[in-house]
């Protein structure tokens, strides 16, 4: 845990840490998710700031969001639904922290995990802390088909992965600048953050049975999809132009 005697100044505007969630037709999950964060990271030296993404939710997350009062709650609403990764890439846009973290917006992941999340990259040196999902609560299709496709992922993009599909990450807001927002982005993001030269370290976080609300997601729009970024992931690996190199270049 991040010592609370830390002396890490806090500044409304420029919180040390921004928490993206991103959320479609999450009605029942995104306030206990909230409350759930704003427990979580309430003594967090240098202090936080939650920004909740609805990705034009057909249901009455919007309505929820709205009613969400604390001054640390911020909100990004889309015009149209674009997927998570555009949601996830809306909130890093707003994010102000100098550390940036994301949750999915079903409840799944913990909430608890980040501030031990945040410590280990600062401890460790590394631009991002991704999660590993220790006794998965998912159903035989979901865990199959998600061990599956990351086990391609890795062949493909030539990256040692263990759960890309873990929505839970902490990543150093300046690594995330150059990083393209595309459907499927979120999955691919630790790969991503190594083809730009950043560092990626991995740790077990907990994982929780959907409570309320359903999946979005099945074996159609998670494998197969999945299966065909890999290749346009490959692709833009081979031809990034690194950003540490472009750092040793301007010195």
């Amino acid at each position: 845990m991040i010592s609370p005697n830390l002396d890490i100044p806090e500044h409304p505007e420029r919180p040390y840490l921004s928490v993206v969630v991103p959320a479609y037709n999450e009605e029942e999950n995104v306030v206990p998710l909230a409350e759930e964060i704003i427990a979580a990271l309430t003594t967090l030296p240098g202090g936080f700031e939650l920004i909740l993404v609805d990705d034009a939710s057909t249901d009455a997350t919007a309505h929820r969001i709205k009613q969400l009062k604390h001054p640390r709650v911020r909100a990004v609403y889309h015009r149209i639904n674009c997927g998570q990764s555009a949601a996830v890439g809306s909130g890093f846009q707003a994010a102000r922290g100098e550390w940036v973290a994301t949750l999915d917006g079903d409840g799944q992941n913990d909430p608890a995990d980040l501030p031990a999340m945040l410590e280990k990259a600062v401890h460790d040196g590394v631009d991002c802390v991704t999660g590993v999902r220790r006794k998965r609560q998912d159903n035989f299709i979901r865990r199959f088909s998600s061990r599956v496709a990351n086990g391609f992922r890795n062949w493909i993009t030539g990256d040692q992965v263990s759960d890309s599909g873990c929505g839970i990450r902490v990543v150093r807001r300046t690594a995330l600048r150059e990083i393209p927002v595309f459907n499927g982005m979120h999955r691919f993001l630790p790969t991503l953050l190594r083809g730009q030269g950043y560092t990626v370290a991995e740790t077990t976080v907990n994982h929780r049975e959907r409570l309320r609300g359903t999946s979005k997601y099945g074996v159609h729009n998670r494998l197969w999809r999945g299966i065909r970024d890999c290749f346009g992931i490959r692709w833009y690996l081979k031809r990034a132009v690194r950003s540490d190199r472009l750092d040793e270049t301007r010195k």
